[in-house]
């Protein structure tokens, strides 16, 4: 099982007491997209790269540990 990046996002929105409507200005999307990116388990880099830019949070190291720890069979996230 991935990291559900969906998930993630929503989270540290949370954390910030962000909402929809913050993201998706920021993204130049409608309210709807930013829902739909909250059920997506998995994103293009371009998208996520501008989703860390506007919450200042990477995601890129947590994918590419998750990634590491699954290939050396040590468990599941």
């Amino acid at each position: 099982m991935a990291v559900h990046i969906g998930k993630l996002i929503k989270a540290e929105m949370d954390r910030q007491e962000r909402g929809p409507s913050w993201l998706a200005k920021h993204l130049h999307c409608n309210r709807q997209n930013v829902y739909d990116i909250f059920k997506r388990e998995s994103c293009d880099t371009e998208l996520l790269a501008k989703i860390s830019k506007e919450l200042k949070h990477v995601y890129f190291h947590l994918i590419r540990f998750t990634k590491m720890f699954l290939i050396r069979g040590r468990g599941m996230f």
